[in-house]
């Protein structure tokens, strides 16, 4: 038995193959023939020629090996096999419009659904969550899922709709937009710097205990610090490591050494005076708060008005934390 033969073999034995290889545009066309009694009527509402719709419905008759619809001068009706067919596929159809219809509400029309959203664990009790509330008030319609995890979103396996990313962007599949800039800030407690001296410069900071945080992967995260017109990763004497950036801060209120902060966790200390800023003109500037999504194509109402919403109240609440 030849290829081709085996193909057409395995087509004939295979019902789900045969469906599939059904014209489905001439099955719109013909539950749309019977719906609106006549071709001419059913091309107007499909958009298409008359002769189109004929087109059409004869393949798909041919496909099928049955005669649907009689066709006269004056009327055109269903035969037994066609009306069949329109009672078992009427209501299937029906729902498919239905579904296409939703979709495009859900893009074009008012904002409403889920929607996923993946953050830092510190960086949205911080600053994602406060604002959770504002948002749902003003779109009741939507419901929020915010999963906080340290490790990278996964969009596709997670169905992650949008994620907030911090520092430096490294995957370049995703689509990022800059909410404001992210500063860092090594700082410790007073009377920790009344005992130890304050650090003036980079390499003042070997005399001090520090307090590393530990990043998802297992690596220590490295303390970039600007040394003349580059930058410079110091190897930092730890005394203590974390993988809560919120413990590090507490242990540095309590004075157990000298930690590099984002502005938006250690702003209120340093406010407050619990903590005192350290090398505040070595930090780096290239860092940033970007919210991340997979594509501007085909985008939900929903995700493109929760971007809108987040940029405008981002930019407001991040910039007001860079400022001490």
């Amino acid at each position: 038995m030849n290829m081709a033969r085996s193909v057409q073999t395995a087509h004939l034995d295979d019902p789900l193959a045969s469906v599939f290889a059904a014209t489905y545009a001439g099955l719109i066309a013909f539950i749309v023939v019977v719906t609106e009694g006549n071709f001419s009527r059913a091309a107007d509402r499909l958009g298409i020629g008359r002769s189109a719709v004929s087109r059409n419905v004869k393949k798909l008759e041919e496909q099928l090996g049955v005669r649907l619809l009689s066709r006269t001068t004056r009327a055109t009706s269903l035969t037994r096999e066609g009306d069949l067919l329109y009672s078992s596929c009427h209501e299937g159809v029906s729902r498919i419009a239905q579904a296409l219809e939703e979709m495009r509400d859900l893009r074009a029309g008012p904002p409403r659904g889920h929607l996923c959203i993946h953050s830092t664990v510190t960086f949205g009790r911080q600053i994602v969550a406060p604002l959770l509330a504002e948002f749902q008030y003003m779109y009741p319609e939507i419901s929020l899922d915010l999963v906080l995890s340290d490790h990278p979103a996964d969009f596709t396996v997670d169905r992650v709709d949008v994620a907030f990313l911090e520092g430096r962007l490294t995957d370049s599949q995703i689509i990022a937009r800059t909410l404001a800039p992210m500063k860092m800030r090594v700082c410790a407690n007073p009377e920790y710097l009344n005992a130890r001296g304050i650090p003036e410069r980079l390499e003042d900071l070997v005399e001090h205990d520090c307090i590393n945080l530990r990043l998802p992967s297992g690596r220590i995260q490295e303390w970039e610090l600007r040394r003349g017109a580059g930058i410079s990763r110091p190897l930092i004497n730890a005394k203590m490591t974390f993988n809560d950036p919120e413990l590090i801060l507490q242990a540095a209120i309590e004075g157990h050494g000298v930690v590099m902060l984002p502005s938006y966790l250690c702003r209120q200390a340093l406010s407050s005076g619990q903590l005192v800023e350290c090398l505040g003109e070595l930090t780096v500037d290239d860092l940033a708060h970007y919210l991340c999504y997979q594509s501007r194509q085909h985008m939900p109402s929903r995700t493109r008005t929760f971007i809108d919403f987040m940029s405008v109240q981002m930019n407001r609440v991040l910039a007001g934390q860079n400022m001490v």
